[in-house]
């Protein structure tokens, strides 16, 4: 997908920025169509993979940034670059700037490669249609001569409650995914490290489980905060409020305890099972990095958003 909003930051702070994304490829190929990395003068963002692939694909971008314009490269992983893949990548490398990127407030993004002549053929007026009007996005590929790529959206929603070392490195882990927007509540703001991904939003807020009204009901939620008091609050609140996945960090004893009390306070059996509680993967160790790295797990693995149930205990 295009992720016009990385797209936009990096303009904004370097003023013209080169992106370049793979079009197609024959064979094997270290990312998939529409894997995009960005490129300035000085650094870059994103990656297309390969190892040298991006190499040479990042200095000819460098080149490009001064005359502006796009370019389309075809890349023999192994006669050109000497890699092992055996496959062909095309890339298509275009410099943006404030100008160029004004026109780009859309849901999907169509434009001819270099060298393709004519009016947009009629496939891809079909797909901007169908985007336009009834919001069906088509995945990233080349048709006729032409690039098409839906504007990335936040696809899920994820609240995490805590921000301790076991929320710090959740977020760290989570927060580069694509697709992902997280809402970040704890008691106050100076919990937060200062720097934050541009896809995370700290919500300080004195009293937590006062936030879950504002979750939408297809988000997930991972509640881990610093007060088991806080923690049932929230489980409690969840199970009313309702939430596509939740997980809650604590031992099978604490657990068993909170069952008993949510059913004391009238849920029911099947909706508390909704909570998964241990999270993450026990066998890998209660070091913070450790849960997030279960817990990133247990998330790609589930990437229907809409199944109506939490974090599956098979899975987590």
């Amino acid at each position: 997908m295009f992720d016009l909003a990385a797209l936009q930051r990096a303009v904004g702070t370097h003023t013209v920025v080169a992106r370049v994304v793979i079009t197609h490829y024959a064979g094997s190929s270290p990312r998939e169509v529409g894997a995009a990395m960005l490129v300035w003068c000085d650094g870059q963002s994103g990656t297309i993979g390969g190892g040298a692939l991006e190499f040479q694909a990042s200095r000819h971008a460098r080149d490009l940034l001064a005359q502006g314009g796009a370019r389309l490269d075809r890349q023999a992983l192994g006669p050109d670059l000497g890699q092992c893949c055996g496959g062909a990548v095309t890339l298509l490398t275009e410099v943006y700037n404030a100008a160029t990127l004004a026109g780009l407030d859309c849901d999907l993004i169509a434009r001819p490669l270099p060298g393709t002549q004519g009016a947009m053929p009629l496939a891809v007026a079909r797909l901007q249609a169908a985007a336009r009007g009834q919001g069906i996005l088509p995945p990233s590929q080349s048709v006729q001569g032409w690039m098409v790529e839906p504007v990335a959206r936040p696809q899920r929603q994820i609240w995490i409650w805590g921000a301790g070392h076991v929320g710090r490195a959740i977020v760290a882990v989570l927060a580069p995914l694509p697709g992902v927007q997280i809402t970040w509540v704890d008691t106050a703001l100076d919990r937060f490290p200062a720097d934050m991904p541009a896809n995370v939003r700290a919500l300080p807020v004195a009293d937590p489980p006062l936030a879950v009204a504002l979750a939408p009901v297809q988000a997930e939620h991972i509640v881990l905060t610093y007060s088991h008091a806080i923690d049932f609050a929230l489980c409690s609140r969840l199970l009313s409020h309702g939430f596509a996945r939740a997980g809650l960090i604590g031992s099978a004893t604490k657990w068993a305890r909170f069952g008993k009390r949510l059913a004391a306070a009238g849920h029911t059996f099947d909706s508390i099972a909704r909570i998964d509680c241990p999270i993450g993967a026990p066998h890998l160790g209660k070091h913070p990095h450790a849960i997030a790295i279960g817990v990133a797990a247990a998330f790609l693995s589930q990437r229907t958003a809409a199944i109506p149930a939490g974090l599956h205990k098979d899975s987590a």
